[in-house]
């Protein structure tokens, strides 16, 4: 049976219990909380009914556990999360603000979250898509290179890239945006950016230009683009002759009273993947994907969304959250 798999970092999140507190500011802390971009995704594909596989490490430690126990419980296959003895898991800090900015401090860099690998004699049956997130690709050069390799693999193997550009100044440095995904861009069959990742990606400030030139310079089919609070667009690269004009699908957002937006990017990409999967029109992907991220954000916590096939079927029934 086809399958989803993902690879990146893994890690707990600690969080300000609300919006305005600042990390240099002594305070109160809620969590450990499972988090991970790569995580977050890959727990809602498997929630979401598709066979789903996480390639990761984290600590020997109950960071470590707590992820592990999590993601099991969900159904993500965890044969590739390696648990590693003499460092501990990732953690990254993060506070919002009442504009629905954010701001983290993460350790990452030298943990268990950058020495994921994929074993040599590993060998994965029908793999449907092998997804990438920017963010795991910023943690630092050697794991960007065993990122890059993998994709490799599972590209030769039949899967299809998808990627979430998942930009974090925090982890980019001083290396340019270029050298750092350009290599997935080269491969990537399904892109899933917000709308300022779009036109950073092409270096164009008009939306329907930046589309034209990434379907231009690389082998994208869909562009699922991300609007947050105002639902998503979906260009086909079947609609995007450039003599014909550009052709569009709106999708909706779902009104939600939102708790905390960390993760819903990661659930918007996890059901998009599961409804072509699933055979289904792009439409019924975008709008599975927008239901996905409303009901993540509605929960506190970046994987605590209550997300299933019954309740992204109630969100779209019913055009709210309930």
């Amino acid at each position: 049976m086809a399958s989803i798999w993902t690879m990146g970092e893994i890690l707990v999140e600690i969080m300000r219990p609300t919006a305005g507190m600042q990390l240099y500011q002594p305070g109160e802390f809620l969590g450990p909380y499972p988090s991970g971009a790569p995580a977050i995704f890959i727990d809602t594909v498997a929630r979401l009914g598709q066979p789903a596989g996480l390639i990761g490490a984290v600590g020997a430690d109950d960071f470590g556990r707590c992820l592990l126990d999590r993601l099991q419980t969900d159904g993500v296959d965890c044969r590739y999360i390696s648990r590693v003895s003499h460092k501990s898991t990732a953690v990254a800090f993060v506070t919002y603000f009442a504009d629905g900015s954010r701001k983290f401090i993460f350790h990452i860099d030298q943990t268990p979250a950058s020495m994921a690998y994929l074993p040599l004699e590993a060998q994965i049956e029908q793999p449907a898509f092998f997804h990438i997130m920017g963010c795991s690709l910023m943690v630092n050069d050697a794991f960007r290179e065993t990122i890059l390799h993998t994709m490799q693999r599972f590209h030769a193997w039949g899967a299809r890239i998808s990627f979430d550009p998942n930009i974090r100044a925090e982890l980019l440095g001083e290396r340019s945006l270029q050298q750092v995904i350009g290599p997935v861009l080269e491969k990537c069959s399904v892109l899933m950016p917000g709308t300022a990742e779009l036109k950073l990606l092409a270096e164009d400030e008009v939306e329907a230009q930046a589309v034209e030139r990434l379907v231009e310079a690389y082998p994208i089919e869909v562009i699922a683009l991300k609007r947050g609070k105002q639902g998503g667009t979906i260009y086909h690269r079947s609609s995007l002759e450039i003599d014909a004009g550009l052709e569009a699908i709106a999708i909706p957002a779902y009104p939600v009273t939102e708790v905390d937006p960390t993760g819903a990017g990661d659930c918007f990409d996890a059901a998009f993947l599961c409804g072509l999967l699933e055979s289904r029109p792009l439409v019924e992907c975008g709008r599975m994907a927008s239901a996905a991220g409303a009901l993540n954000a509605a929960a506190f916590g970046p994987m605590e969304g209550k997300i299933s096939q019954e309740s992204i079927a109630q969100t779209i029934r019913t055009g709210r959250v309930l």
